[in-house]
């Protein structure tokens, strides 16, 4: 069992196990671009993969869904990224915040939020679902689906600092903080082996394979349930921190129109052990047709 769950959070179980608490309306300083977040995230085992409000980079939270860029507005949280300066800290740091629930159940929950910035005005429209499903007796897979909607009555850009210069950070959407521990973790996907070799890529699947602090393995597996996110690069870092994510965007802007939406599916297998290449990609198979 995993310790207390904070105010304002949903436990989500597999079966008779916690894996996951998801905090929906988070109490957090407007720096972080407060948000709803699951941590802690656990294997079945009870290995944890998650981190949350780390020293290095106190605005990175678990699993969320997060953007340093819409509209001139910061959705990640930290410094933003100033074309022909670099990182600098501003006061344009926005926040989400939960609306109404649709579905709550032991294993999975909707509802929906709006994008605001520092003001109030509401810049997105979303509906998310996350949920949680067996994959076997060694691992479970979070599915998480959102949809983003254009508030405004004009075209709302979505940015990553990659698109302002920084090469190589293409990051915004899906983002995954794993744990602290990073010196016996794997990368591994079909692009290749390494941050090096997958970061920036469409690989059809990353793994990020670890241990904790009793020396337990685990394996995260991440892999679009759709064409659409399939497109999508992903943003890895595995030296000096744990990341994966889905980039809605890489190198150029994503203009949204008023009233356009995007919509985006990915699913997270959290496996106890270290999968290999060919177990990696039976399970993202395996999960794809579920």
């Amino acid at each position: 069992m995993v310790a207390e769950r904070p105010p304002d959070a949903v436990r989500l179980q597999v079966g008779d196990r916690d894996v996951a608490d998801y905090v929906w309306r988070s109490q957090l300083p407007a720096s972080t671009a407060p948000r709803p977040f699951l941590h802690p995230v656990r294997t079945l085992a009870g290995c944890l993969v998650t981190d949350a409000r780390p020293h290095s980079h106190t605005h990175q939270l678990g699993i969320s869904i997060a953007a340093p860029d819409i509209g001139g507005r910061n959705f990640w949280g930290g410094r933003t990224f100033v074309a022909g300066h670099g990182p600098a800290w501003l006061d344009d740091h926005g926040a989400q915040r939960h609306r109404r629930w649709l579905r709550h159940t032991e294993s999975g929950l909707a509802h929906t939020l709006q994008w605001v910035d520092a003001e109030g005005s509401a810049l997105l429209r979303e509906r998310r679902e996350i949920d949680c499903v067996p994959s076997g007796d060694t691992a479970w897979t979070l599915g998480v689906r959102t949809r983003l909607t254009n508030a405004t009555d004009r075209p709302l850009p979505i940015r990553s600092p990659a698109s302002l210069g920084r090469v190589g950070a293409g990051y915004g959407g899906f983002f995954w903080r794993g744990p602290a521990r990073t010196e016996q973790v794997r990368v591994l996907s079909p692009a290749g082996t390494g941050e090096r070799a997958v970061n920036g890529t469409t690989a059809p699947w990353v793994a990020v394979s670890g241990a904790d602090g009793e020396d337990r393995e685990w394996t995260m597996l991440f892999l679009a349930a759709d064409a659409t996110t399939a497109a999508d690069r992903w943003f890895v870092r595995a030296r000096d921190y744990l990341g994966v994510g889905s980039s809605l965007t890489w190198d150029r802007p994503l203009v949204l129109e008023p009233g356009a939406h995007l919509e985006r599916h990915i699913l997270a297998v959290v496996a106890d052990g270290t999968l290999t290449e060919d177990e990696a990609a039976a399970f993202a198979d395996a999960a794809r047709a579920a």
